[in-house]
């Protein structure tokens, strides 16, 4: 008991320090004007009431805020879940988000305490970014919809073969236009904020854009459609009975697993990154997965949104001068107190400029910088990257990601499978076949168009002293193609190994 209290004393011990609070404090309004309008954009966008979002934000700050792992990553909904939430929703409803959320933070609870956190640090590098570009495109294709006020279809080709006729639509109502405007300014704002002097750039882009959007939209009574208030008591509805009865499913079972996957390495990904920014106390990865399938057990039993640590509010945080889990904790209580004395005023943001935030999110979540040097460098990363991507909007999320860790395997497989072969004919009419590198099942075709090919009249030396891995298949192949290769009247190919001169007659 002791050292538990111990563990989660040490994070906080810097608030003895002169003027850490104050800095907390400050950091903690900062995150909270960074959360507010990505917590209820992301929800919008996922099909779920508003209010859902600011639960898991909630739940993010007072519940993960106080657990150990990473001390000032600020957890909460992220718009890398928002295609997979959205699907979920469409297919299975409302009533099961909760108990899909409910089992993946169990997973990542029981991950966690088999020490597994580590293991998601190995995932290929191509296939998260290509994860995130593929969240990246479905996001910016679905919210373009959103924006003009019309519906997006179910379908990443759906969304593509549609981008013609909401053109159209757009510029032949005026209704759709308004909206589409409004969008399109919100998305202005955000690129241009950086710009601005430093004094006006103390208020977050994001809350300063849908604030502008919002200030114009009721400034001039838009006709556009705006976010729908139900209330913080009334969005939230606890899975029933019937719902984790029905994750015994093999389709909700792979969203699951879905689910598991995307959070837990997004956020392990993301402590990584806040690591390197801060020189506080380094992540435990184990502890870190823990705190978070606690999260979202949490929001599973609220019926909200899984969560994810999330790196836009959690870079916030750090540069906002933290030092302490206070400010991640302080910020779900003021999302808290938001929720409870103004839910109202959520009621007269408009939609498109939620789209247009999102979209926004979208453009960054797509490595563009990162692709071409890429390319240029490693040629097969750059294939995994954009096939996991591709794959996403073609299928759906989990099947994308699947094929991407697949195709990594594969090619990390194909480049340790390096072998060559030197044929060199000594005095006599011998010939000498050195076999080089790791000879495995992936090289053999190469090997035995080599081996193939060389005369069946002329004694052969087949050496693989220099081999430093022979698995079993080529090691078979091997042998049976000494065995059968001379003609009757030849001498039999020989093969010498590290240990031991072998002849196969």
């Amino acid at each position: 008991m002791s050292s538990l209290l111990s563990t989660l004393r040490s994070p906080f011990s810097p608030l003895r320090e002169p003027g850490v609070k104050r800095q907390d404090f400050l950091a903690s309004l900062v995150v909270f004007l960074v959360a507010l309008p990505l917590c209820v954009g992301v929800a919008v966008a996922s099909g779920v009431p508003a209010e859902l979002g600011l639960v898991t934000g909630i739940v993010g700050g007072l519940v993960v805020g106080f657990l150990p792992g990473s001390a000032l990553q600020v957890s909460g909904p992220a718009a890398g879940l928002t295609v997979l939430v959205f699907e979920a929703v469409q297919e299975f409803g409302l009533g099961m988000l909760g108990a899909i959320v409910l089992l993946t933070g169990a997973l990542q609870i029981a991950l966690g305490l088999l020490r597994c956190g580590r293991w998601f640090r190995a995932i290929s590098v191509s296939v998260v970014q290509g994860m995130l570009a593929g969240i990246g495109l479905v996001l910016i294709l679905g919210q373009l919809y959103t924006m003009a006020g019309a519906e997006q279809p179910r379908s990443g080709l759906d969304k593509i073969a549609g981008l013609p006729g909401l053109l159209a639509d757009v510029l032949g109502d005026t209704t759709s236009l308004t909206a589409a405007a409004l969008g399109l300014g919100t998305i202005a704002v955000l690129v241009l904020w950086p710009k601005l002097p430093a004094a006006v750039r103390v208020v977050p882009a994001p809350l300063a854009a849908v604030a502008l959007a919002t200030a114009v939209s009721a400034g001039l009574s838009l006709d556009v459609a705006n976010v729908t208030v139900r209330g913080l008591v009334d969005a939230i509805q606890p899975p029933g009975f019937g719902d984790l009865a029905a994750l015994g499913s093999v389709a909700v079972l792979g969203t699951v697993l879905a689910f598991t996957l995307i959070a837990s390495a997004e956020s392990l990904f993301s402590a990584a990154a806040v690591d390197r920014m801060h020189d506080g106390p380094r992540t435990h990865y184990d502890k870190e997965l823990v705190a978070q399938g606690i999260g979202n057990a949490t929001c599973g039993v609220l019926g909200a949104l899984p969560m994810t640590a999330v790196i836009v509010r959690s870079s916030a945080n750090v540069e906002a001068g933290a030092r302490t889990p206070l400010s991640r904790i302080l910020h779900g209580a003021w999302l808290l107190l938001f929720a409870v004395l103004l839910p109202a005023a959520l009621g007269i943001i408009p939609l498109a400029a939620l789209a247009g935030v999102l979209v926004h999110a979208g453009c960054k979540l797509i490595p563009v910088k990162e692709i071409v040097p890429l390319a240029r460098a490693h040629r097969g990363e750059a294939l995994v990257l954009a096939t996991t991507a591709i794959a996403i909007v073609v299928t759906n999320m989990f099947e994308g990601v699947v094929l991407g860790l697949v195709l990594a395997v594969i090619k990390s497989a194909w480049d340790t499978s390096h072998v060559h072969l030197d044929v060199r004919e000594l005095t006599g009419g011998r010939m000498v076949v050195t076999l080089t590198g790791n000879a495995t099942f992936l090289r053999l075709p190469r090997i035995l168009e080599t081996l193939e090919g060389l005369p069946k009249d002329r004694p052969i030396e087949l050496d693989l002293t220099a081999v430093r891995h022979l698995d079993h298949a080529c090691r078979t192949t091997l042998e049976n193609w000494a065995m059968r290769h001379n003609d009757s009247g030849t001498e039999a190919v020989r093969m010498k190994t590290a240990s031991v001169t072998a002849e196969r007659s």
